[in-house]
This record gives C-alpha cells, sequence and structure tokens, in this order.
C-alpha cells in the first residue's frame, strides 16, 4: 500500500496514540502541522479509502489497519525495486560504499545478517 506524506501523519498519530477520534486527530495535526480540519478530515477519509484505517462509533473512531512495520517493508520494497533494480546487494552496498554508515552500525548489520535464515 503507497501512503503520500500527509497520510502517513495521520498514521503516525494512529501508531503513536492509538485509536483517536477524528476530531482528536484533527486537533493533534494542527499542532503538530497546523492542518486546519477539512485538511485532517479529507486526509482520515482517503486513508479510509486505502484500507489504511478503519471508522467505528459514533464519535467517528479511527483505527490503524496496517502496522508501521508494514509501511516500511512496503516503502523499502519499492525503493530498492526502482532505484536499485531489485537488489538489496546493491542497496546495501550504496550504503557502506558511501560512508553513511559507522563502524558501530555495520557490525550491527553484520550481526542482523549472520542470524538471518
Amino acid at each position: 500500500m503507497k501512503l503520500f506524506d500527509s497520510e502517513l501523519k495521520v498514521m503516525d498519530a494512529l501508531w503513536k496514540r492509538g485509536d483517536q477520534s477524528a476530531g482528536q486527530l484533527a486537533k493533534v495535526l494542527k499542532e503538530e502541522t497546523g492542518w486546519n480540519r477539512n485538511t485532517t478530515y479529507t486526509v482520515i477519509k482517503k486513508c479510509i479509502e486505502k484500507g489504511a484505517i478503519s471508522r467505528y462509533g459514533t464519535k467517528f473512531m479511527c483505527k490503524a489497519l496496517i502496522s508501521r512495520e508494514e509501511v516500511q517493508q512496503s516503502e523499502t520494497n519499492e525503493l530498492v525495486e526502482k532505484m536499485f533494480g531489485g537488489s538489496y546487494e546493491k542497496f546495501f552496498a550504496a550504503f557502506l560504499n558511501e560512508g553513511y554508515l559507522s563502524q558501530e552500525e555495520i557490525e550491527k548489520l553484520k550481526k542482523i545478517v549472520g542470524e538471518t535464515k
């Protein structure tokens, strides 16, 4: 599922705080982004149409139907496919060769790779 930056802001609020009413989300996003209530409601509607959020109850409660990890995996897969021809090896090599990672981060990655099957 592809989510745009505005949709990710709504999802992030739900992931951090759990189920909230649309009104609560509007207050949070007004503080965080300066959005007005109509903007927030429009983005919530788009998320519902995509199946990322469900609505329930009389107070228009919103619940995240997808996890942060699912979105991260989807976005990562899309990036690797688009920019590295689907090669995770090239993806990691780009970070290693350009010096983006510290030695500590490299060691952590080696441990993660060693633990995978």
